[in-house]
């Protein structure tokens, strides 16, 4: 029997609840530490334990994240695709708004391009111009990733059950649409207070922002979480992270489409 059906549902819980406990009380342990024997599908079973628990506490799912988009992180993780997570509603940010730095343990920002859907993508035999076609306009945006796990001591295990290491997202005000952009050779600069922390081009997600869009969409029409017209996908990062600082502000530039600013709050004095 697999580690994944012997765990009881309650077993599985409880490593869910650990993470969703973590958000309030700081950082906690590799989960891979728990179980006898990791495996993707139980991590994302734990991830779904967590979805569902915050949706009937009223959070709105509003987009998914992909990571684990870059080819030599797959390679140090030694796996051969990517990996998703949850976009809530109450964790979506405008560029220029402030960002309560609280809500963090232990954040770092990636530039991406966020793609907004206007039609469902319901089929897991997806063709690229099924996406294509749905994609209703690309935006700028900045991903706070945050980890739960201790010093992020992350393994694929770790960072799939802990909801793909998300933290917030910021998008910028200027939708444009495909036609307008060279997705794969795309320019970007990310910058910390103006000074340049990280830089990029689009072909550095998966070839193309896109292929990792079609991945996305073909799996989660396979769990039965298909994507619906109107969600963000947050396509995966741009360049290397950048450790986020309370009070500093994060400017991303990328070619076409303008720039997108994440500032965030100062922390509260004791």
């Amino acid at each position: 029997m697999s580690e994944v059906n012997a765990m009881s549902l309650n077993e599985k819980s409880s490593l869910a609840e650990k993470l969703d406990n973590a958000y309030r009380t700081g950082a906690v342990a590799p989960l891979r530490d728990e179980v006898t024997e990791v495996s993707q599908e139980l991590a994302y079973q734990i991830q779904h334990i967590n979805t569902d628990k915050w949706l009937s506490q009223g959070r709105r799912l509003v987009g998914r994240k992909i990571g684990l988009t870059s080819k030599a992180v797959q390679t140090q993780l030694g796996v051969d695709q990517p990996d998703y997570g949850m976009l809530f509603a109450d964790s979506a940010y405008c560029s220029g708004n402030v960002i309560p730095s609280e809500q963090f343990l232990q954040p770092k920002a990636e530039a991406e391009i966020a793609f907004v859907l206007k039609q469902d993508l319901t089929d897991p035999n997806l063709s690229i111009v099924d996406v294509i076609n749905a994609v209703d306009y690309a935006l700028a945006a900045i991903e706070i990733v945050d980890s739960r796990i201790e010093n992020w001591n992350i393994s694929l295990f770790d960072t799939i059950a802990d909801n793909a290491s998300y933290g917030a997202f910021v998008v910028g005000s200027k939708p444009v649409p495909l036609a307008e952009l060279d997705l794969e050779g795309c320019q970007m600069t990310l910058t910390e207070n103006g000074e340049q922390v990280s830089s990029g081009q689009g072909s550095d997600c998966l070839g193309n922002p896109l292929n990792a869009t079609l991945w996305l969409a073909r799996v989660m029409a396979k769990v039965g979480r298909p994507l619906k017209a109107g969600d963000v996908v947050l396509s995966g990062a741009l360049g290397p992270m950048s450790v986020v600082t309370a009070g500093s502000e994060y400017e991303a530039t990328i070619d076409g489409l303008g720039s997108v600013k994440a500032v965030l709050s100062a922390k509260e004095s004791s």
